[in-house]
């Protein structure tokens, strides 16, 4: 009702707004709702998240289904990726949308972060502090640890975790169709906390805060989409029984090649995270 596929490639910057939208709503749902709740609450930050998905699923089916139908009427291949391209522009709108609405709630309801993020904060100190886990989780995750590890050791480690997120959401693209969403939202929500505490909550800081994890970050989640979408056009095809004959090969073909550049996308997300993002920040 919001928003039609159509019209989200036509003009995708709109699907900022959309997100802006989904995320303050599950957000303030969970927040005056089942912030109250003595067992609901322990998992703010996984219903967060479940409310987004739920709320960005019949967009994120309708594009998937909408592109599978380009594999049908288009036959060149490079067409075909300029037409895709279209869906994942109005994808990472969609995706900055969100980012940008949790960052900004995270700063606007401090006394509501530990019950909001909750999660996402324990993974964040996971991946940062987990020598030092309980105490980081205490201080909503404050403390980066740093070690001594080559940048093409480094480069190789990002990249190896990048191509598991990857591989996942595949895994869930092609199962659910757009299932992938939960782990694009969830991802959106953890790189929200992120820069909450990078910004130690400081509306004035936000803006910085954004650059910093999404300079590398717009790379790896287009990535993310790329294979999202791939597998999704799979899916749908499945369901409307288009891989027959000839069609099986083009469509498999299709996302085979956004397969290939997912992964490239990612080479280049690591590179940046590695060699750039420091030099700025």
């Amino acid at each position: 009702m919001l928003i039609h596929p159509k019209q989200a490639e036509r003009k995708p910057w709109e699907l900022f707004f959309i997100g802006l939208i989904y995320a303050s709503i599950s957000l303030l749902l969970v927040s005056f709702v089942f912030s109250k709740d003595s067992v609901l609450s322990q998992y703010g930050g996984i219903l967060v998240v479940t409310f987004t998905v739920l709320c960005s699923l019949p967009f994120m089916y309708y594009l998937i289904k909408f592109e599978e139908g380009k594999d049908i009427a288009i036959n060149s291949n490079g067409k075909l990726i300029r037409e895709h391209s279209k869906a994942i522009k109005a994808l990472m709108w969609l995706f900055l949308g969100l980012v940008v609405a949790f960052a900004f709630w995270y700063s606007v309801l401090p006394s509501y972060t530990s019950i909001n993020f909750n999660a996402q904060i324990k993974v964040f100190c996971a991946i940062n502090n987990p020598t030092n886990f309980d105490n980081c989780v205490e201080q909503n995750g404050v403390s980066v640890v740093t070690g001594n590890i080559t940048k093409s050791k480094l480069i190789l480690n990002i990249f190896a975790n990048n191509v598991y997120v990857l591989i996942f959401t595949l895994l869930f693209s092609l199962a659910f169709g757009a299932g992938a969403i939960f782990v694009l939202v969830w991802n959106a929500s953890v790189i929200a906390t992120a820069v909450g505490i990078f910004t130690k909550s400081r509306l004035s800081m936000l803006p910085l805060g954004i650059a910093r994890y999404m300079i590398h970050g717009i790379p790896e989640i287009a990535a993310y989409f790329i294979a999202a979408l791939a597998g999704g056009i799979i899916s749908v095809a499945i369901i409307r029984k288009d891989l027959r004959g000839e069609r099986t090969w083009k469509i498999l073909q299709d996302s085979l090649i956004l397969i290939i550049i997912a992964l490239i996308i990612l080479v280049i997300g690591a590179l940046i995270e590695v060699y750039i993002t420091p030099q700025l920040f």
